[in-house]
């Protein structure tokens, strides 16, 4: 069977700061926009997709970030879903503000996964900071930077500075890839891979599997069965209504169907020739148990 597939593409993207003029250093000190000599852009954006090793690149030219912009457009366009720390106030409206400025097609509404909302949503961490996280679950962080690095890119467009920048960025992709895989059982899907390949509602959402198995039942406080199934590959818990369990229980009942037809098995009966019913009021304890004669 062909592994079901979902095009999840991770990024992180470094800006440059505003240059202007100011009187003093001071951070209660308001400079209003006129003071602005030029505006902050993108530096570089660094991606990769889902399970593969390549961390990919894009760097502006000589400060100006519009062909880096169109590139990565043509990139964001093949996802099924986008993934960033802090990309849903961030990253993703850097590169929206960015379009606009240099007046290139509106990007269409990407489907967005957040860590960051995932780790403020369900957890308790000290930090939510992708360096944290990454050192509290897997002892490595983010490479350490200092704010010389933007100043040489910006004033002395140092290429070694540019080639530090990126190496940081890539190292951020990869990371990031490193806390969502540990975040995603903790997550609802956003997209159900299963259906996406083709497949029936009962599958798994995060990898589209088969090798799953139902967990329990509930009802919603509106009356409105509900059924808790785990996946195995995923490691993760999911919901299905109705429907989808009678389609998953048919799946099944097909299995085993052409699994006994394989073995030679006679239909309707099970590797000892009991009956299909037999058996299956055996393994719910629904049989009365025969109570042995008293021998006198």
């Amino acid at each position: 069977m062909k592994k079901p597939k979902i095009n999840r593409l991770l990024y992180d993207l470094e800006v440059s700061p505003n240059v202007g003029l100011f009187w003093q250093a001071s951070r209660k000190q308001w400079i209003p926009y006129e003071n602005i000599l030029l505006e902050r852009s993108i530096i570089c954006i660094c991606y990769k997709w889902e399970g593969q090793k390549t961390v990919h690149s894009l760097e502006w030219d000589n400060g100006c970030d519009k062909k880096l912009l169109e590139e990565f457009m043509e990139v964001a366009l093949k996802a099924d879903e986008m993934i960033a720390h802090n990309g849903d106030k961030f990253d993703l409206k850097w590169f929206n503000t960015r379009c606009l400025y240099h007046g290139l097609q509106p990007p269409p509404t990407f489907k967005t996964v957040d860590t960051l909302v995932i780790a403020k949503r369900r957890f308790l961490f000290n930090s939510n900071r992708l360096d944290y996280l990454g050192q509290l679950l897997f002892g490595a962080g983010k490479i350490k930077t200092e704010f010389s690095m933007w100043k040489d890119i910006l004033i002395d467009n140092c290429p070694k500075a540019m080639a530090k920048m990126v190496r940081y960025c890539k190292q951020d992709v990869r990371l990031l890839e490193r806390v969502w895989k540990a975040l995603q059982p903790y997550h609802v899907p956003k997209t159900h891979v299963g259906t996406l390949n083709g497949g029936e509602k009962w599958m798994c959402p995060f990898t589209g599997s088969t090798n799953v198995r139902i967990s329990s039942h509930y009802c919603t406080a509106a009356g409105t069965p509900r059924h808790t199934m785990f996946s195995r590959d995923a490691g993760a818990y999911y919901t299905i209504n109705d429907k989808s369990l009678r389609d998953y229980q048919a799946w099944k009942r097909e299995i085993k169907k052409r699994n006994d037809a394989l073995h030679g098995y006679p239909e309707g009966r099970d590797r000892a020739g009991e009956t299909r019913d037999y058996t299956e009021r055996k393994n719910r304890g629904l049989l009365k148990r025969r109570t042995p004669r008293k021998v006198d």
